[in-house]
Formats: C-alpha cells, sequence, structure tokens
C-alpha cells in the first residue's frame, strides 16, 4: 500500500472530478471544499499520475501555427569543423620583488590542537606542505583576543592604532546607586 496524505475518498473525488472534465486547478479547489483539506494543484496533478488518470480531452488543443516553421538547408555532405582562434595578448609577467615578512619575537611552544588550554595563544605555524603537522604558539593569549600580544600586534597592520584611545574608551551608561 502506497503511504500518502490522500484518504481513499479523496482519491476517488479526484477521479470523479477527472471524469467531469474539470481542470486540476478546480479539482484540487473542490476537494478542500469537500474534504477541509489543503492540497495544492500540484499534489492533485501528483496523486492522478500515480493513479494513472490522464485528462483525455479536457486540454484544448493547441493553436495553430500562424508562419510556418523555417527548414532549415541541411545537406547530407558532412562540414568540415570551424577553428576558433582567440587572439588574446600573452600577459607580462615581470618578477616580484621579495616580501620581507614580519616575525613575531617570541619562541612558540608548538602545542597540538588538543594540547591547547583555554587561555592558549591560538596563533598558527606550519602546514605549508603537505603532511606537515600544525602546531600553535600557546603561549597566555591577550584579553579580548585569540593571540598573546607579540602575534596580536604581527597580525595588525602595523601602520593602524591598535590601541583604543582614553577618548573612544567606553564609558558607563548609568551610574550605580
Amino acid at each position: 500500500m502506497e503511504l500518502t496524505g490522500w484518504a481513499p475518498e479523496h482519491s476517488d473525488a479526484l477521479r470523479e472530478y477527472i471524469a467531469q472534465g474539470m481542470s486540476f486547478a478546480k479539482i484540487a479547489k473542490a476537494i478542500n471544499a469537500r474534504f477541509n483539506t489543503d492540497y495544492t494543484r500540484s499534489a492533485a496533478i501528483g496523486r492522478a499520475r500515480r493513479l494513472g488518470l490522464t485528462m483525455s480531452d479536457s486540454s484544448p488543443p493547441a493553436p495553430p501555427r500562424l508562419t510556418p516553421v523555417p527548414q532549415l538547408n541541411r545537406s547530407n555532405e558532412p562540414r568540415a569543423p570551424r577553428s576558433i582562434e582567440f587572439n588574446w595578448p600573452m600577459p607580462v609577467f615581470e618578477k616580484a620583488p621579495q616580501v620581507q615578512l614580519r616575525c613575531a619575537e617570541i619562541e612558540p611552544r608548538h602545542l597540538s590542537l588538543v594540547e591547547l588550554e583555554y587561555e592558549d595563544c591560538r596563533y598558527p605555524y606550519g602546514g605549508d606542505s603537505d603532511g606537515e603537522p600544525i602546531t600553535f604558539c600557546g603561549h597566555r593569549r591577550r584579553p579580548g583576543s585569540s593571540y598573546c600580544t607579540p602575534h596580536f600586534h604581527l597580525s595588525r597592520n602595523p601602520e593602524l592604532e591598535t590601541e583604543p584611545s582614553p577618548s573612544t574608551a567606553l564609558l558607563p551608561l548609568s551610574e550605580p546607586a
């Protein structure tokens, strides 16, 4: 037996309405009004297909074409493949200058992810090549950051201010009573 939300009396009503030539939208509305359900037009179409019901004469015939379909001149001779050439200019690659990396003046503890404690720095090391393990700094974190103070400053743009100035410090909204 097929498990669906359609009760047998609902399927019988669907058969009856299809036999009367109603559209699926009207069928769904009629079944919903009769059985207090909420079937959609698509649900009625799907159920009718699963039951093998068709609307033989209910669909209007397709309108005749007013303009004839143009016929393509096709010969039985195979066509030669077209070559497609793209004349795109090749980019000129210049050697980029070597970038000087910044580094923190701190020796990492190289802890694995499972060895890290809550207050440990999560600055990663390694993992650059295949199979190289990723370890973490492991020194005590800076308050409000995932990194220790040297790695916090390393991860920020050195030209920007990293510390809040006293003029932008948050003030309490109300004084305690």
